[in-house]
């Protein structure tokens, strides 16, 4: 495919999902990075920090080009539109360019990002961060990799990151401005914040679950999360021997990762915000 001066390769239909999976990643993920290099220019969808370019669609649209040919009876969901009814039972949910407002202003936390599921469950996913480097892996059949490295965040030293509390760990997060202004979602957020030892909010999710799977991130919690910012990384979480959950305060769905002590204590400290 090709978009103007920047091209990405054409995937061998032969290669296995995790393999396609990496590769569409790391190529969605570059092709992204070049255009921005170019210069790109965005517009806005639901606020000024909601933000879409040129190069969020051009990936989208070689993703959903690439799988469509690879794996033509799958479904597709995109961020930026893409929509495809597939025949086999199974989705790939795509977010080209997760962290878009990181991305726009010139900040390496921004990452390509995508998933495989069927009717039951996430099946596996893949993170890319090409400013870094870095693609993270994993899914129900295969541990969870840090550029091939298997990771043992929560298997080392006899799973101790899965016993400790959520007051001993940072934890990364994401909460919009104008929703600190609603106290149905303010007051389960906070309860959850003051909980841990520290704050992370560094703007793209995918990005953050990544590294709790790797262990540099403690926990993660947010709410209203679409399924391409959690899928992928769920998978990877799970993947690496972590805890996921959900749950429903206030009207609003909570998304939680990290070790399993930690996991229960922020669904506790969330469900603590409920108003009754």
């Amino acid at each position: 495919m090709t978009t103007g001066r920047h091209s990405a390769a054409v995937l061998d239909p032969a290669l296995d999902d995790y393999e396609l999976a990496s590769a569409l990643v790391r190529e969605a993920g570059q092709l992204a990075l070049l255009m921005r290099m170019a210069g790109l220019q965005s517009e806005q969808k639901t606020s000024v920090s909601d933000v879409v370019t040129a190069a969020d669609r051009a990936a989208e649209a070689y993703v959903l080009e690439q799988l469509q040919r690879c794996r033509p009876e799958d479904g597709i969901l995109g961020e930026e539109g893409a929509s495809v009814q597939g025949t086999s039972g199974r989705t790939w949910v795509i977010d080209p360019v997760d962290g878009t407002y990181n991305f726009l202003h010139g900040s390496t936390y921004w990452c390509s990002a995508i998933a495989l599921k069927d009717h039951r469950d996430v099946l596996l996913g893949a993170v890319f961060q090409p400013e870094e480097d870095k693609l993270w892996l994993g899914g129900h059949d295969r541990q969870a990799t840090l550029n091939g490295d298997l990771l043992t965040t929560f298997t080392a030293d006899r799973g101790r990151r899965n016993t400790t509390g959520v007051a001993e760990l940072g934890a990364a997060t994401y909460i919009h401005p104008t929703w600190l202004m609603d106290p149905m979602c303010a007051m389960p957020w906070h309860a959850a914040a003051t909980s841990a030892a520290s704050l992370r909010m560094l703007g793209s999710g995918s990005c953050d679950l990544g590294r709790v799977a790797d262990g540099q991130l403690g926990c993660w919690f947010q709410h209203s999360c679409p399924e391409w910012d959690w899928l992928p990384g769920k998978a990877i979480v799970r993947a690496a021997g972590g805890a996921v959950d959900t749950v429903h305060v206030n009207g609003l769905e909570w998304f939680i990762a990290g070790g399993t002590t930690a996991v229960r204590e922020l669904r506790a400290a969330l469900e603590s915000g409920s108003v009754a």
